[in-house]
């Protein structure tokens, strides 16, 4: 053989081998970067290595915020195999737009439709399954039962009770409600739970789908209540400063008494603080009209320029599994999509499961119900309404404007 051969035949070998290794690596893109996530999926990964000796796994965590950006050069340049997204108009945007694949099969090949009934519709554009969640969780009022304790007051259930809490806190000494609105979005689960106390399910779906101008007496009944909290400074200050983890600070040290927020903040509580914690649902403000809540699903997506789709679709599977669900679950301290699988013996978690069945209908969040356009602008609206209330009615023309540009109506 001669050398050239010799040569050409290394070579020949050695592309195959690494066609081979790359064939079997997946690569994962992951925004669950908060310390009990980031230890929970470490753990998943190594699991489904461990059943999967053939797959390797590269695991990329990214910080929330900038993920956020980024997934969108990824998925239209050279994405990944799996991405962590969200469903409903989050996930609708990219399916529109081509960049996510169909992954219909993984849910009839493992029965998943029977399993997920209670997040399918989420997950469904054109009548195809789009991605595969994995768990959803609650929100409303995580507070210090002793700060509660100290001041003379208990969990308020109606609107006027809650502001009555709010102005003993504040009498005492102690600012009522930590937020940070730094990043935008805890603004708007204020909006949501306001509109959809005030105005129903179908209203705030209605506006959420750019049928209603933002301009309505409605949308303004909204605001007006939202205002009795701002104009009585019942956050903390300066809360355009903070992300909504450096927001928690107030709550730890006793500065704040309350924070409106998904059960994710649960496993950052402080150990020494253990027992001091505990939840109410949004109070009532019109009697009449049914019990809304947010319930907020993540999930998982293969893009559909993926280079391993096979293996992709593996992982996804593996993280349908209810054994999957419970272990991941339990360490979020959040709740499994999958009904087969077990929601972890927690106060909270209890609590908000048995909220979230009584409630009339859940809904997903601002930024995933509306269009991503619309969802910018609007939290842009909320975040500013909360530092300059007296912008009120530019602040809805702009929300306006942004409508029609969106939805061309």
């Amino acid at each position: 053989m001669s050398k050239i051969t010799k040569i050409a035949v290394a070579l020949t070998a050695s592309l195959s081998m690494s066609s081979f290794c790359n064939a079997g690596t997946l690569i994962i893109n992951s925004n669950a970067s908060d310390p009990a996530p980031k230890a929970a999926f470490e753990e998943i990964v190594t699991k489904f290595e461990a059943e999967n000796p053939d797959i390797k796994v590269k695991y990329n965590l990214y910080d929330h915020e900038a993920y956020k950006t980024t997934i969108r050069n990824w998925l239209a340049t050279s994405p990944p195999d799996v991405v962590f997204w969200y469903p409903g108009n989050r996930m609708k945007a990219f399916v529109d737009r081509k960049l996510f694949s169909d992954v219909s099969d993984i849910w009839s090949n493992n029965n998943m439709s029977d399993d997920f009934a209670s997040s399918i519709q989420t997950l469904t554009v054109d009548g195809k399954q789009w991605g595969v969640p994995y768990t959803f969780y609650q929100w409303g009022f995580y507070y210090r039962k002793d700060l509660f304790e100290k001041v003379g007051v208990s969990e308020p259930k109606t609107w006027e009770d809650f502001l009555k809490v709010c102005k003993k806190l504040k009498a005492a000494g102690i600012t009522p409600i930590t937020i940070g609105t730094k990043n935008l979005w805890p603004s708007a689960g204020w909006f949501d739970y306001i509109n959809l106390r005030t105005n129903g399910f179908q209203f705030h779906m209605d506006l959420m789908d750019g049928k209603i101008p933002y301009t309505d007496e409605r949308v303004r009944d909204t605001f007006a209540k939202f205002g009795e909290v701002v104009n009585a400074d019942y956050f903390i200050k300066d809360h355009a400063a903070y992300s909504w983890q450096e927001a928690q600070a107030f709550l730890y040290n006793g500065q704040a008494a309350m924070y409106l927020i998904g059960n994710f903040i649960t496993p950052n509580f402080p150990d020494e603080l253990e027992g001091k914690f505990s939840f109410f649902q949004f109070p009532i403000i019109d009697p009449a009209v049914g019990i809304v809540e947010e319930a907020p699903i993540d999930s998982l997506h293969i893009p559909a320029k993926a280079k391993n789709k096979e293996d992709a679709r593996t992982f996804l599977a593996y993280m349908a599994r209810p054994e999957s669900q419970t272990k991941i679950n339990k360490a979020l301290l959040q709740i499994p999509t999958n009904k087969r699988a077990t929601t972890a013996d927690n106060y909270f978690l209890t609590k908000g499961a048995k909220m979230l069945a009584s409630a009339d209908a859940t809904t997903q969040f601002f930024d995933r119900d509306t269009d991503p356009a619309m969802a910018k602008a609007g939290m842009q609206g909320f975040q500013e309404f909360m530092v300059y209330p007296d912008r009120l009615e530019n602040i809805l023309k702009k929300l306006e404007r942004a409508r029609k540009r969106v939805y061309q109506n």
